[in-house]
């Protein structure tokens, strides 16, 4: 499993690990970070404050993962990958395909 990531992306085993450990640490401050801001916005815990913190957490992860890939150094990495995770869903702009 990791040596296709690591084809994939390109990337050797360190850089792999350190993406990685960018995804899980991204991902845990997403949620801290989510858990933190929902008691500001005062919204009891019932369907529409599962709705509000999926909506924050998603908001909020593209954000994280950059800011924790600077300190490990993968910023590059992870700013395209967000870039191409934009264009799938039609936010942002798409590289034009040379002829």
């Amino acid at each position: 499993m990791f040596d296709r990531l690591q084809q994939k992306w390109k990337v050797n085993g360190l850089q792999l690990t350190l993406i990685l450990c960018t995804f899980a640490i991204g991902g845990s401050l997403t949620g801290y970070a989510g858990r933190r801001l929902m008691p500001l916005l005062s919204i009891e815990q019932d369907w529409l404050w599962i709705i509000v913190y999926v909506i924050i957490v998603t908001l909020l992860w593209p954000l994280a993962v950059l800011l924790v890939s600077i300190p490990l150094g993968q910023f590059s990495f992870f700013s395209n990958y967000i870039r191409k995770i934009g264009a799938k869903i039609g936010i942002g702009r798409k590289k034009a395909k040379s002829d």
